[in-house]
């Protein structure tokens, strides 16, 4: 089996294809430009309207038994692997089915087919059959206590920035044993949740991959309503649905960790790192720079919106009603980073499911599959980073000005509140590129 080391992504390009400072000018150009487009083209909300053309009835019950099974058995292959599985992340299919195949390769399917993680999701599959077990024994069981709605997702929030920090901020993020640990206490902290305040009112607040996923299922052009399948317009339901508390810190997780990630392989960062003499103080100097990294990304967003609201003359706070327009970022910034990291590493899934132990076993016949470790050029990569990043970028902007046009009704007003949008949208994009150009 052809053996890589397990890396965190961030494939930036050396050498790349246009001037740095190109770039940078051009990225800006075209948000501006689509700014001005907007103003003078986009005069009505649009987005605000319910568009759905259903096709065929959706089998519901049936697949959520059938994937619930597949996620859960997923489930216990890959946490029995993490904890008596060989040691080492290059035998070990729990490392990369954790961090590259479900963290990272859901993203696309999620985008592609809907909110699939909805139906794998093995912690719901679980809770499912215990329920059903307990209905089929005839007893009753209600949730002892209500969900409190001003928690909103802040316990998603946090779990998901927990995640992060074991993948960002610990030194050996792909130990099988540190991986089976941490399955564990994020499980307990789910099935508890649930037990708690039951799984419709948990799930959707303090599951931090439902959330996740969730969120960036908005953006696929199919969805489920009604137990029909059918096609979304585009952007359809990505800012239109009320947000509870704690969405703006949860994107700002999504947005500033992935960032954290870009800047953590700058020489700057590295310099530093190398300095402490520590296993502790490196992890804590990694997780505070997270950290800082989240608190930057929410405050300049928390900026812009204020500055919108003021020029607005709204007296309502309007963080949760713009956070729609950055999950299109959200995702910008996972293609840009993590690009590459999927497509390379995401290859030895193949060997590492017929070994998933590390036995020496060959159970599909797998096993000594070569992985392509160029499957693009670096051009290609290249424009697919960048481009991604100015797309994520541009759709955001189309989103907060329709919201804005919902908002305050005004073409003028709306488009004079966007001004500090379009600089945060900016700031957003050269930024991201500048991390790609140093990770």
């Amino acid at each position: 089996m052809s053996v890589l080391p397990l890396a965190h992504g961030i494939g930036s390009v050396t050498d790349p294809p246009i001037p740095q400072w190109l770039a940078y000018y051009g990225a800006a150009a075209v948000l501006v430009l689509s700014f001005a487009a907007l103003g003078a083209l986009w005069r009505t909300p649009l987005l605000e309207r319910d568009r759905f053309r259903p096709l065929f009835r959706f089998p519901r019950r049936a697949a959520r038994v059938l994937l619930g099974a597949v996620g859960l058995l997923l489930f216990v292959v890959v946490f029995m692997a993490a904890l008596v599985g060989e040691r080492s992340v290059g035998t070990n299919i729990a490392p990369t089915f954790v961090l590259v195949g479900f963290w990272v390769g859901l993203v696309p399917v999620s985008v592609l087919l809907g909110n699939v993680w909805a139906w794998l999701n093995p912690w719901r599959a679980a809770a499912d059959l215990v329920a059903w077990t307990w209905d089929r024994a005839g007893l009753a069981w209600d949730p002892p206590f209500a969900y409190p709605e001003r928690l909103g997702r802040w316990p998603a929030a946090l779990l998901l920035l927990a995640f992060t920090a074991l993948e960002l901020a610990y030194t050996d993020p792909g130990d099988p044993r540190i991986l089976a640990l941490a399955i564990a206490i994020y499980s307990w902290v789910t099935w508890v949740g649930i037990a708690a305040f039951g799984r419709d009112a948990w799930l959707p607040n303090g599951e931090a991959f439902t959330v996740y996923f969730g969120l960036l299922a908005r953006l696929a052009p199919v969805g489920l309503r009604d137990g029909r399948l059918g096609l979304r317009a585009p952007l359809d339901r990505v800012a239109r649905i009320p947000e509870p508390p704690g969405t703006v810190a949860f994107v700002a997780v999504m947005l500033g960790t992935v960032a954290f990630d870009g800047f953590s392989r700058t020489t700057w960062w590295q310099d530093r790192l190398f300095r402490i003499e520590t296993e502790l103080g490196a992890i804590l100097f990694n997780a505070l720079g997270l950290l800082a990294a989240v608190v930057i990304v929410a405050v300049a967003y928390v900026l812009a919106v204020e500055v919108a609201r003021r020029i607005g003359r709204e007296r309502a706070r309007l963080e949760q009603a713009f956070v729609g327009s950055l999950i299109p970022i959200a995702l910008a910034y996972v293609i840009a980073h993590y690009l590459t990291y999927l497509l390379v590493q995401g290859q030895l899934l193949i060997p590492l499911a017929s070994d998933p132990f590390g036995y020496e076993w060959d159970l599909f016949g797998t096993i000594d599959y070569r992985v392509n470790v160029q499957p693009l050029g670096a051009d290609a990569v290249w424009y697919a980073q960048a481009g991604a990043l100015v797309v994520g970028h541009v759709l955001g902007l189309v989103i907060a000005h329709d919201k804005a046009l919902a908002l305050f009704g005004s073409t003028k007003v709306a488009l004079r509140t966007q001004y500090a949008m379009l600089g945060l949208m900016v700031l957003y994009t050269v930024g991201g590129l500048w991390l790609l150009s140093r990770g």
